[in-house]
């Protein structure tokens, strides 16, 4: 991949009034830094855990139809509620500016859990067996819910719907640990997602594209220190240095290679993602099989986040990958305004 581009002015985006606040500050340093080294003109916007935008201390004033702070492009470098999940999204289309990433649909779809394994459930894509249990029925009929709960087997993961990085997700290896863990997860979303729990390896595969994207060499997460003791990929293993590790290209035979990168081509178009997404996978050497996990609009964004190295791994240097988002970007908003509303 090789570009050839006049520098744009980028807006970035970073911060946001999510549990993922501090996450989202250091993508947006990452990227910022990226995108100058680039020879791009870099804005910076930081919304507050109040969700107040400001510019060089000064606030943002918004006006729809206007544009951002005169920006070819904004680069939403938000994660998790408040930013990934398409309000921040439709807030920019009202504003009328091209935008890295998914639209708002894409974006609501990938942040709910439910939602998106439902509609790779009616691609026919290969999934992790999970119920969805909302607060309202939990505090009605918990048996009842235990008692569908129980087909799922043990252990399972029980997580909130709508929230990334691992937050208030807890692993229950016991039936009697079911009613706290779901407790945990209704303290942040009253949709709580409760799945079986897959054999074999964490893979990753990165997509970067609109309507033909491309997928990069899996990666294979492995965890490392005290977070290999706990057994699975939590906050801590994420962000904790030396908590994870990961291995590019994942140690799986080629043919699974193959199919996690077309897998995750699939799942990017049947969610209707732009621009880019992480895709996640189990994958089972022994058996021969790949299971969708999810997909994640806005992953990390650091120099040493999956998502880039993935594509650092694939041949696109950091700062290429990020002049590439950005025309993707414009090249979509030139596309949607062609059409006529």
């Amino acid at each position: 991949m090789s570009l050839d581009i006049a520098p744009r002015r980028v807006v970035v985006l970073g911060g946001g009034r999510s549990s993922e606040h501090d996450v989202s500050l250091a993508s947006a340093a990452s990227v910022r830094g990226g995108l100058e080294r680039a020879g791009h003109e870099v804005v910076a916007i930081e919304i507050s855990r109040t969700g107040a935008w400001s510019c060089d201390g000064a606030p943002v004033e918004l006006t729809p139809g206007g544009g951002l702070l005169g920006a070819d492009a904004v680069f939403p470098v938000l994660h998790g509620p408040f930013g990934e999940d398409g309000t921040v999204q439709g807030l920019l289309e009202c504003l009328d500016v091209p935008y890295v990433g998914s639209g708002v649909l894409a974006s609501a779809a990938c942040m709910d859990k439910v939602v998106a394994k439902e509609l790779l459930a009616r691609a026919g894509l290969p999934q992790v067996d999970y119920r969805a249990v909302r607060h309202a029925r939990w505090s009605a009929d918990p048996d009842a819910v235990l008692g569908e709960l129980a087909a799922l087997g043990l252990p399972v993961f029980v997580k909130p719907a709508r929230l990334g990085s691992s937050v208030g997700i807890v692993r229950v290896a016991a039936a009697e640990e079911l009613a706290d863990a779901l407790a945990t997860a209704f303290a942040h979303d009253p949709l709580v997602i409760v799945e079986a729990a897959a054999p074999g390896l964490e893979v990753e595969c990165a997509v970067l594209g609109n309507d033909e994207p491309d997928a990069s060499t899996p990666g294979e997460i492995v965890l490392a220190g005290a977070a290999a003791a706990g057994g699975w990929y939590d906050y801590e293993a994420k962000y904790t240095p030396g908590g994870m590790e990961l291995i590019v290209p994942a140690r799986i035979p080629d043919a699974l290679a193959a199919r996690v990168r077309a897998l995750a081509v699939e799942a990017f178009a049947a969610l209707g993602c732009a621009g880019l997404a992480r895709a996640d996978f189990f994958v089972d050497v022994d058996r021969g099989a790949v299971l969708v996990n999810e997909l994640n609009t806005m992953p990390g964004f650091t120099e040493t986040s999956v998502y880039g190295k993935l594509w650092v791994a694939s041949g696109v240097p950091y700062e290429q990958l990020l002049t590439r988002l950005v025309e993707l970007a414009i090249e979509r908003h030139a596309r949607e305004r062609s059409y006529q509303f």
